[in-house]
């Protein structure tokens, strides 16, 4: 009988064994892939852009109440947008499972496009290139660039047929530009973001499948990585048993494998705690609440569900003309602090320009908060500021928690651990309150727009370490300190390549050598 240390070899010895042959290839495209997604991710349509090309806002016809617009949509709308299509004004409501949208002037439901019309949309977007513009196809179901653009089908594909081979997505429920991709942009997300997330159109489609896998091959790959570091452990010799050629040596193993061994030592830790945390990306079986506020928490900090009787043709015109004094809006949101609704727009033109100087800590992250104005649908009389006032903010945040007394409440103007955002898009100062629930809830609170930026739980801050820490290394005293931060981690990724390489060059030689064994014993067999 073998004793357990035979049987413990054996385990370790055939799971690493074919594990790496089997995941090694996976391993290298994980690597390389998240070198490129450092620097650039899936296509998107900037919303400054978005905003900078949406024709101006004009009112003037508006003759519809959003509450009558809301009738007509069939539910009440989560999100409302005030904006326009060509020259006519709509209302854009998000809710009931996507996007609705409805004239202001007649009451009617916008979309059912034909090519012509999503034609002159792109068009309208993208007017220097309105002479090569072509209307490409009608898309009801997802291409490789709309998997998460469900809300917005069905969508009309336009290539614009500029030097950036440049491709509009209009959608059918918004009658505007949704997405935008690029001959450049579409490459680099062929060899980053797409192989790294498995973003192949046909498992991503089927999101149960692709989770399911995504947390599977994860498993797996940490099996593979801690059975390497465990073997890679016991058979190194730290008194130079083994004698290779003569020579003495920490490693049994010559050649590639020797490089295998030792490179697996050193970057093999990294690798485990790279696939371990990718797998949390997918938060398997919902272990930890979301980041995103919920429901009772923003009906809370709104004073209730949505008011819309406030929001009146002439009472949005006064809030677009009072804006208006400052810069010409091109689109309001409505917003809710208190039960009180405003509008709020952004200056198209975007924010002054600031020194972007490369900070040396998180704390010196600061943002670059965008100019914008809001404006109370209740006393539009009283004119646009920029921002709630810190002690409306304040009171606000005890009724965000009913249940909760209120630990800890602080005004933040440097970005911490769990709120930071290395584009520098999340806006501060902000409100972050502690209470004594179960839980352990943090809330940020953005007194740009009157909501709640941010919720931590205890589960979700140790989540932020596992996942965004491991993964993204994006720890305070590396997360800001660039070029240092890209240095490590592509070098810690080039690491892992050789690792996985040298394990796929060896797995191959070793199918070959079965395959030549196999040759002879299916000659026998045949008849």
């Amino acid at each position: 009988m073998s004793s357990p240390s035979i049987v413990l070899r054996r385990v370790l010895i055939y799971t690493h064994r074919w594990l790496g042959i089997a995941g090694s290839l996976l391993f290298v495209v994980w690597f390389a892939s998240g070198i490129v997604l450092m620097y650039a991710g899936m296509p998107v349509l900037d919303p400054d852009e978005r905003l900078a090309r949406a024709p101006a806002l004009d009112l003037s016809t508006a003759r519809l109440d959003v509450g009558e617009a809301a009738v007509r949509a069939g539910f009440t709308p989560a999100r409302i947008l005030v904006g326009m299509h060509g020259d006519r004004p709509v209302y854009r409501f998000a809710g009931g499972g996507g996007w609705t949208t409805i004239y202001a002037d007649t009451g009617e439901t916008a979309g059912g496009l034909g090519p012509d019309q999503a034609l002159e949309i792109a068009r309208g977007f993208a007017p220097e290139d309105a002479g090569a513009a072509r209307y490409d196809a009608r898309l009801t179901a997802p291409d490789q660039w709309t998997l998460q653009s469900g809300a917005f089908f069905p969508l009309h594909r336009v290539a614009l047929g500029d030097d950036a081979a440049t491709v509009l997505y209009v959608s059918d429920r918004t009658v505007e530009p949704v997405l935008e991709t690029t001959r450049r942009g579409r490459f680099w997300a062929w060899l980053g973001a797409v192989p790294h997330w498995l973003y192949f159109t046909p498992l991503r489609s089927r999101a149960g499948f692709w989770s399911d896998l995504v947390i599977g091959l994860s498993i797996l790959g940490c099996l593979l990585a801690l059975s390497g570091i465990v073997w890679g452990l016991w058979r190194l010799s730290v008194s130079t048993a083994y004698r290779l050629r003569g020579r003495p040596s920490r490693s049994p193993y010559a050649g590639l494998m020797r490089w295998h061994h030792y490179a697996g030592l050193v970057f093999g830790v990294f690798a485990f705690t790279w696939v371990f945390s990718g797998g949390l990306s997918m938060d398997p079986w919902s272990w930890h609440p979301g980041t995103g506020a919920t429901a009772a928490q923003r009906e809370a900090l709104a004073g209730g569900p949505p008011r819309l009787g406030p929001l009146t043709a002439g009472g949005l015109r006064a809030a677009a003309r009072a804006i208006g004094e400052w810069f010409e809006p091109k689109e309001l949101e409505v917003v809710q602090l208190g039960n009180e609704p405003h509008v709020l727009a952004l200056d198209p033109a975007g924010a002054p320009p600031e020194d972007l100087a490369l900070p040396t800590t998180l704390a010196t992250l600061r943002s670059q908060v965008p100019e914008q104005r809001l404006v109370s649908m209740l006393h539009p009389e009283e004119g646009a500021f920029v921002r709630f006032g810190d002690e409306r903010i304040e009171a606000m945040a005890a009724a965000a928690m009913p249940g909760a007394s209120i630990e800890e409440a602080a005004w933040i103007r440097a970005y911490d651990g769990y709120y930071y955002d290395r584009s520098r898009r999340r806006p501060l100062p902000v409100l972050r309150v502690r209470y004594d629930d179960p839980g352990g809830t943090w809330l940020y609170l953005d007194p740009y727009r009157g909501a709640i930026a941010r919720k931590e739980e205890r589960l979700t801050r140790l989540n932020r370490w596992l996942y965004r820490g491991l993964h993204g290394l994006d720890f305070p005293f590396l997360y800001s300190r660039r070029p240092l931060w890209d240095a490590l981690v592509i070098g810690l990724s080039l690491g892992g390549i050789l690792v996985s390489v040298t394990s796929a060059v060896q797995g191959w030689r070793r199918l070959r050598r079965h395959a030549r064994r196999l040759r002879p014993l299916s000659r026998e067999s045949a008849p």
